[in-house]
């Protein structure tokens, strides 16, 4: 597809362009979009998703950064007479996703082939702005998908795992090989759903006090949980941490990507507040 447009994918911007027309279609059937969807389309590059999903949505808003990209895609939506695609060359990691027109109280889909350099960045952004999403349907790296979906004790698991799986519930959905794609990359990748309509059940009094306890436990990995935490969170003392452990019956010499996500908010209850 690339190739025969004379284009040459951006090493720097991650450009991987999905060429296989059967995985698009799976992709668009398990994303079970509706008629009404407004949908925000990360990295559509020359339309392999972009062009067979408008006909069964409201409204797509693909954001591109390659202007290059930006002009040939308005130029393919424009031949196929397709007016219900507005198209927006800027970073998505910048753009403020507050503005991304849809109707009143409705909130968006997400669905894209994201750069495998802005992976992690846009996962970050998408769940501080979950307010505004109701699923996400994106196509991440095998390794990054593996450890979105990873259980406790597993090598994977880790402060991602457990502030995404607590923000969302997440579904894979697809396997895809990298001979799928052109440029051809190193690894397979995997499409995930993340439904932000469900979330871990079980809520925490304080989000920012479970992220910076999270975040705390497995800032170093190799160590116990309790020289972890003792390391992170200075304003509590030795003492109160390892209380705060055998309160929520957790052992101090295990290491945090054994635990649950209940034990992280049990912990987050039982360790005194943050400064």
């Amino acid at each position: 597809m690339s190739r025969g447009n004379g284009l040459i994918p951006k090493k720097r911007l991650g450009q991987h362009f999905l060429r296989d027309t059967g995985v698009v279609h799976k992709i668009i059937s398990k994303a079970r979009l509706e008629p009404s969807d407004h949908v925000l389309e990360i990295g559509p590059g020359l339309g392999a998703l972009t062009i067979p999903l408008a006909p069964l949505v409201h409204h797509i808003v693909a954001v591109e950064k390659d202007l290059r990209l930006a002009e040939m895609l308005q130029k393919r939506l424009a031949h196929q007479d397709i007016s219900n695609v507005r198209l927006i060359n800027d970073d998505i990691l910048r753009l403020d996703l507050e503005g991304i027109p849809r109707l009143p109280g409705k909130k968006m889909k997400v669905i894209g082939n994201l750069p495998y350099n802005i992976s992690t960045p846009f996962l970050e952004r998408l769940v501080v702005n979950r307010n505004l999403v109701s699923r996400a349907v994106l196509m991440f790296q095998l390794e990054l998908a593996r450890r979105l979906t990873a259980g406790p004790g597993n090598k994977e698991f880790g402060a991602m795992t457990v502030l995404v799986q607590y923000h969302a519930h997440i579904s894979p959905l697809l396997g895809v090989s990298k001979a799928s794609f052109y440029p051809k990359p190193k690894v397979d990748s995997m499409v995930l759903e993340l439904d932000f309509e469900r979330p871990y059940p079980r809520r925490a009094e304080d989000e920012a006090k479970f992220k910076t306890v999270v975040r705390g436990a497995f800032a170093h990995r190799r160590k116990t949980l309790l020289n972890s935490l003792k390391r992170t969170l200075s304003s509590c003392t030795s003492e109160e941490i390892l209380a705060a452990l055998r309160k929520c019956g957790i052992d101090p010499e295990k290491r945090a990507e054994t635990l649950h996500i209940d034990q992280f908010l049990c912990l987050t209850s039982a360790l005194p507040a943050l400064s």
